[in-house]
């Protein structure tokens, strides 16, 4: 697809829509299974909302773009998104440092950004006035990982990272769960994001004998570092963060997948304990047969707050009114998870949890 092409990612073609939100992610391109599941994750609910006549009688047309996973077109097409097609908000776009590019773009715009699909700190803090984020950041989820590695005794640990903001952000919070332990990495190399190339790196990590090697960026940067480990003979134990937690990248990794651990910033995809994760259940069923994965369950949730600002904001929404709508959202319940903002606070949620794949090539918790 050209990287200018169109996607409807929520009911194509809807006659009349009259809430228009954009995204742009990387639907081609190192990352594009999750951003993939994520999409399909917010259209189960978007399209819900509107055969049920939508939100105050008008329907949600989401309008996506493939930045192919480049920070300077995920720019390019936030501005076209935002000038040309007048969105009232943009939505879900992937990537920490492609986020940081679409930033000044709504400032400028005054445009509000729900469910950034990136747990980056700098999202966070400081508060970015038009930044609304729904899932946990990276430095949560990693240093909950690493305290997990030294809890079972393992204290060589391995830490290869992409030489980008979304690698040092988690290589922080890493470093927190390394600190308590009273641990230091065992090996600790970046690699190059555009051109992951590994064979540098994978002699040290047999050398240094690591027990557990925490990888810190997306996709098939982590499948081609796990298969050069484990060619030259290491057997340690991957560990790797949440936006890998899609059904397309436990696929991707083949024999490689069992075992490997991946950080969740959302409750067990299979627990209908939460009602939030029985409805993404219900839903999906209904449309497909299908599973949720965790990757639909972020964009899930995700559509969930878009839909209730687009609720409060009132029959005639503008970018100010989304804006003055999500932060004044008290304890908003997703179904088992509230989130909060204020114009202090654009964290969102907090959870994280760990899991593991299974023989079957399913998340484990």
């Amino acid at each position: 697809m050209g990287a200018l092409a169109l996607m409807m990612a929520a009911s194509p073609g809807i006659a009349g829509a009259q809430i228009v939100i954009g995204q742009t992610a990387g639907f081609s391109g190192a990352v594009a299974a999750g951003v993939g599941e994520t999409t399909d994750g917010a259209k189960l609910y978007i399209e819900m909302v509107n055969g049920r006549g939508g939100v105050h009688g008008q329907k949600i047309e989401l309008v996506s773009m493939d930045d192919k996973f480049d920070p300077k077109l995920a720019a390019e097409n936030a501005q076209k998104l935002v000038e040309d097609k007048n969105v009232l908000a943009l939505f879900l776009t992937r990537g920490t440092p492609h986020n940081q590019a679409i930033v000044p773009i709504l400032d400028k715009h005054g445009v509000p950004l729900i469910g950034p699909s990136t747990g980056a700190m700098v999202l966070h803090q400081p508060v970015l006035k038009h930044v609304f984020n729904v899932r946990a950041t990276y430095q949560r989820e990693a240093e909950k990982a690493v305290t997990h590695l030294a809890s079972m005794g393992i204290t060589r640990i391995g830490i290869v990272l992409a030489d980008d903001s979304f690698g040092a952000d988690g290589l922080a919070g890493a470093q927190k769960g390394l600190a308590a332990a009273n641990l230091t990495p065992s090996v600790l190399e970046k690699f190059n994001r555009a051109k992951p190339d590994f064979s540098a790196i994978t002699p040290k990590i047999v050398q240094a004998n690591v027990q557990a090697v925490m990888m810190i960026a997306s996709g098939q940067a982590v499948v081609d570092g796990l298969k050069a480990f484990r060619a030259a003979g290491s057997n340690a134990q991957i560990v790797t963060l949440s936006n890998n937690a899609s059904g397309g990248f436990v696929k991707s990794l083949g024999e490689n997948s069992r075992g490997v651990i991946v950080a969740q910033v959302f409750p067990y995809e299979r627990s209908i304990a939460y009602p939030m994760v029985k409805e993404a259940q219900e839903l999906a069923k209904a449309k497909s047969g299908g599973e949720v994965s965790p990757a639909m369950l972020e964009g899930f949730a995700a559509a969930k707050v878009l839909v209730e600002a687009l609720r409060r904001a009132g029959p005639k929404p503008t970018r100010e009114k989304i804006q003055l709508a999500l932060e004044g959202m008290r304890k908003f319940d997703l179904g088992g998870l509230e989130v909060s903002y204020s114009p202090e606070d654009h964290t969102g949620l907090g959870f994280a949890d760990l899991s593991i794949i299974g023989n079957d090539g399913k998340f484990k918790r």
